[in-house]
Order: C-alpha cells, then structure tokens, then sequence
C-alpha cells in the first residue's frame, strides 16, 4: 500500500494539473440535465470529472454537502435544485479546484437570483477540521517550537469540540462525485464515519465512484498513477456497499451499475456505480402494536436488522421499524397498519422484532367486533 501522504500528493498534483488543463481520462461520459448546465460557466463543465451524477436525487430546500467538489459543478447544480431556501457545501482539499470554483460563484448566483453556496477547505475524511482556519491561524502562531506545537494541537482540539467545519447531524444529504476511492485505505473506514457523523437521522448519502469487478491486487494499489487516476482506490462493487453497512446505514442500494467498464486493467473491470444509503436506525424497539405486509414480488425478504418479511404475512414491528418502512427505500414494497386504537407512550412495550406474525385483531384492536355490509361494489369508480 503507498503510503498516505504519497496517495494525497499524487492525487492533488495530479487535479491540480487537471483543474489547469482538462485530462480526459480522469472522467467517464455522464449525462447531466442541460437545463442546470446553461448557467454554469464553460470553464467548470470542462474541468469535471466525475462518472455519475448525484445532484438528480437532490431535493427542494435541503441541505447539501458535496465531498471532492472540485471545481464546483455539482455544488451550482444543486444549488439550483435545492434553490433559495436550500443550501448547498462544498469541501474539496484542493487550491486550485477551490480557487475555480470560488471565481465562479457569482456568475452563477448573478443568473441564478440567489447565493446558497459555501466552498470550504478541508479532507472529506475529517470534515471538522476548516484548512482555511488552520492556514490562518498559522500565519499568526508559526509553529518554531514545541509551545507552538501545543498551541495548534489546542486550536485543533477546539475547533473539533466546538466549532466543527461541518457540525454533527447538519446534514440533510451527502453527495460525491468519482471522488471517494482517492482516499487513502487507512482512512476509508474513517471517511464513511465521518459521513453518517454529520448526516441528520433520516438523512442519507448518495454518492457516485468507480468500483472494481474484483478486489484490486496491491501492486496496483502502491502504482501513484493509477492511483490518482480513480483505479487504485476503486472499491470492489460488494465492498463499497458493505462500507456504508458497517458505518451504520441502512436501505443500501445501488441503483446505478455501468454496464459497460469504463477501464478494464490487468482484466480486473472498473465501471461507475451510484449507491444510496439512509441514516436513521437508531432508537428503542417499542411495541405500538404496529405492522406491515411485504407485497413481493420475493417469497420473503431479510432487512439490515434480521427483520424476515414474508410475502402477504402481516408482521409485527416496532415503531422505528414501522417508520422505515414507510419511508424512502422501502414504502413501495410494504403496506403499513396502524392499530384502530394508538397505543400512547406510556403504554408502548419493548418488544423483539424478529418477523413474528400480528394478528389482526391486534390492530384493529382485541374488541373490535363491529360488522359492516357494504354494497357489491369495491372499485372507486362506483363508490
């Protein structure tokens, strides 16, 4: 494995060459709705280089962040989509990158009627330290010393404690564009933490990169070029969704796998893939006598907790699972029953959600003996 600090400078001299003069190779063919491109300047299109296009699962008025902004065009995408009571963040480590995206901002706010956007300085592994702050406050307390060591060492530790860069659950959705596999591995796990530390609960992730057919042999992963180049660092296709598993997410799918590889070395396939990930499974297992039916079209189907649905079969939940299933990704598949009578707080039960079955008369409630005779018609279209 090369080693960290060779990874990143290998990767900011190589974006930083490219944010100067465009290197095709550094990007696959994405179609982006031209509608959002008109405004951007030309400049930013052509120094793109990303393999997918998160921005189009972006939603009015959220809050935005983009790891690995680059020279901004994902960033004054959805900027226009979130628009003015949106928000949208970029953080990117790279001067020249920034420096694009910062000279560009204005001419995007000036034709777009707003300015919801803020370009931050920092490693989208620690997103809590602004590289802005630091550079600044070295100016006025050079490090000669090891009293000025600890002097940065404090402003480190405080900046982290109270004013993080980007704050603990801030976050309505994360999005990245080809950008993730250029982190070093030792800091991957790190990076996927530090994603789901800043994501609101129900937030989610969405990000675009190139991920590898098969585990991507290490003497390809100590070549600096291939490296930079988005190959080196690509996460094999089950690994990348097993990494957001591991951070905590929920809901992983990728709904976007490149058919055709975009780069093939030494046999090993790397194509783009887009995955999207929810937060938001935290919480007690309380018993609101609750349930859902799994529509199909599988004979049955496991979640991230171990919960077994089968097909038709009214199953018993808790309220935080009745919530997730009644929400993005999964309403689709479920039909929710609420009980006839709601159970308050107070009386709600821990209970083990593990597929056991809930009788309807649970939630129609265990007296419920009413009997109603309706007429021999059941389409809305006689009702």
């Amino acid at each position: 494995m090369a080693n960290v600090h060779d990874t990143e400078k290998a990767v900011r001299d190589r974006y930083s060459n490219a944010a100067e003069e465009r290197e095709a190779q550094l990007c696959c063919p994405v179609d982006y709705d031209a509608t959002y491109l008109e405004v951007i300047p030309q400049e930013v299109i052509e120094r793109d280089y990303g393999c997918g296009d998160p921005s189009k699962y972006v939603r009015s008025g959220e809050t935005v962040l983009d790891l690995g902004s680059g020279g901004g065009k994902i960033c004054f995408i959805a900027s226009q989509v979130v628009g003015a009571k949106g928000r949208v963040i970029g953080v990117d480590m790279n001067d020249t990158m920034l420096d694009l995206a910062r000279s560009s901002q204005g001419t995007v706010a000036e034709a777009i009627g707003y300015d919801n956007i803020q370009f931050l300085k920092g490693r989208i592994q620690d997103l809590a330290i602004d590289r802005d702050r630091v550079e600044s406050f070295l100016v006025e307390n050079p490090v000669q010393d090891e009293a000025g060591l600890q002097r940065l060492e404090a402003f480190l530790h405080q900046m982290r404690a109270d004013q993080p860069m980007i704050a603990d659950e801030s976050i309505d959705v994360v999005v990245s564009n080809c950008v993730l596999n250029l982190v070093d591995e030792s800091e991957k796990e790190q990076l996927f933490d530090e994603i789901y530390r800043v994501l609101k609960p129900g937030g989610r992730a969405v990000i675009s990169d190139i991920v590898s057919d098969e585990t991507v042999p290490t003497h390809l992963q100590k070549d600096a070029e291939l490296w930079s180049g988005c190959i080196s660092g690509a996460f094999q296709e089950s690994g990348f969704l097993k990494a957001f598993e591991r951070a905590g997410f929920y809901g992983v799918e990728m709904p976007i796998l490149q058919a055709d590889p975009w780069q093939t070395v030494e046999g090993i396939e790397f194509r783009s893939a887009t995955v999207i990930a929810y937060k938001g499974k935290e919480g007690p297992c309380d018993d609101y006598h609750e349930a859902v039916i799994y529509k199909g079209p599988f004979s049955e189907v496991i979640d991230d907790d171990g919960h077994r649905f089968q097909r038709g079969v009214r199953t018993a939940v808790c309220r935080k699972t009745f919530q997730i299933m009644s929400r993005p990704p999964y309403q689709d598949f479920f039909i929710p029953f609420e009980p006839r009578t709601p159970v308050a707080d107070d009386d709600a039960q821990p209970m083990e959600c593990g597929g056991h079955l809930r009788s309807p008369r649970v939630t129609k409630g265990k007296d419920f003996r009413l009997t109603v005779m309706g007429d021999d018609c059941c389409s809305p279209d006689c009702c």
